[in-house]
């Protein structure tokens, strides 16, 4: 019913921006907001098609070449004939990123290539659509190199401890990270979308490891949470994370009507759903009816809408399919989008999760909680005995 999200980074990102990162909302899942909206899935609010538009990549387009100006050289009359009149400029190639160095840590380069490797991955966790406007993105530019130079003091600081097996380590978690793809040109397409090599893989795969065990020896081995904070957690937030409300699952045939139609088309569109339904109740199969003649776009799926609570389905349909029993099928059900015939397939009811079996998932983040903030405390007292040049 319940989890909270951990402050972890994915596999093949850029880890050390993962890390600094808030620790965000509480909970990954809640049972209000894990279920589906029909809206998305095209169910009993057809009107709301959700088109799920994917970000926009953030192509690098090549910047405008200026036009070279005319130089034109006045040489002595007698050496006209000899003297060409125009010279132009020779275009300079552009810089690699990999060179341009737009910070300094402590005398440790932060490169332009690792500012913007750290900028798509920020955005990506962030679920930020792109292109952002040029205000925005600069903002983003400059919370990113934040975050990397905060990541490098803290390594800076990590590298102090000794990490006998780290060699071993190292090798054992690139190894987990290759073993999540099917094949070695998955796993190199999927570091070359965060503009990463295989070789940079272990060097962020090192870093990570320092800082973790810093983290986890200085910080996390001293946090502890106790039974009265987490029973605070819980109480104050039991409506939001804790309870599960009412939820059904269900599917429907859906014979459309426009807002703009006559009463003689909705008096033909109500008796072909009334035809539908007695070929239902006759036996003939639900799903393959709704394929064939549903006018939602979840007649791919034989009807399923799978699973939603109360507010999310249109008044008359909702009040239809929590009034049902498993296995029920209603009669024709009338919306602003037309006439329905809703099959029950499975009812949960609502219900709350007891502290004691929420008691170790609170505690956990909690804990994660105390971490993050004894960190961020810690970085702020190393920024300021840093050297931290911003080019």
């Amino acid at each position: 019913m319940f989890s909270f999200k951990k402050i972890t980074s994915p596999a093949v990102t850029v880890m050390l921006t993962a890390l600094l990162l808030p620790c965000g909302s509480f909970a990954e899942e809640t049972g209000a907001k894990a279920a589906a909206k029909p809206a998305e899935k095209g169910a009993a609010k057809p009107g709301a098609k959700a088109a799920a538009k994917p970000a926009a990549k953030a192509a690098a387009k090549p910047a405008a070449k200026e036009k070279v100006k005319e130089q034109v050289k006045t040489p002595a009359p007698q050496e006209q004939a000899k003297v060409p009149a125009v010279e132009q400029a020779k275009e300079q190639p552009a810089a690699d990123p990999a060179t341009v160095t737009v910070a300094k840590v402590n005398g440790i380069a932060i490169t332009r290539l690792e500012v913007n490797r750290a900028l798509k991955v920020m955005l990506a966790q962030n679920q930020v659509q792109q292109p952002l406007p040029a205000e925005t993105m600069k903002q983003a530019e400059a919370a990113a190199l934040d975050q990397l130079a905060a990541a490098e003091l803290l390594y800076q600081e990590a590298s102090k401890l000794t990490i006998a097996d780290l060699d071993k380590r190292i090798v054992d978690k690139v190894a987990q990270n290759r073993a999540k793809f099917d094949s070695e040109t998955e796993f190199i397409e999927a570091l070359k979308g965060v503009d990463m090599t295989p070789e940079d893989m272990k060097d962020f795969t090192r870093k990570d490891i320092i800082i973790n065990n810093f983290i986890e020896q200085q910080f996390a081995a001293k946090a502890a949470v106790t039974e009265a904070e987490a029973r605070k957690f819980y109480d104050e937030n039991v409506e939001q994370y804790f309870k599960k409300p009412e939820s059904v699952k269900a599917s429907h045939i859906l014979i459309s009507v426009d807002d703009k139609a006559t009463d003689d088309q909705r008096k033909k569109a109500k008796e072909k759903a009334e035809a539908l339904l007695k070929r239902v109740k006759a036996g003939e199969d639900f799903a393959a009816v709704a394929k064939s003649d549903s006018a939602c776009p979840s007649s791919a799926q034989g009807g399923d809408l799978g699973t939603f609570g109360r507010g999310q389905m249109v008044a008359p349909f909702e009040n239809a399919a929590f009034a049902m029993k498993p296995g029920e099928v209603s009669g024709v059900v009338e919306t602003q989008f037309g006439y329905h015939i809703i099959k029950l397939v499975e009812k949960q009811e609502g219900a709350t999760e007891k502290f004691e079996s929420a008691r170790e998932k609170i505690s956990d983040f909690l804990k994660r909680q105390k971490v993050q903030q004894e960190l961020s405390a810690f970085i702020t007292d190393l920024k300021k005995t840093a050297t931290i040049e911003k080019m």
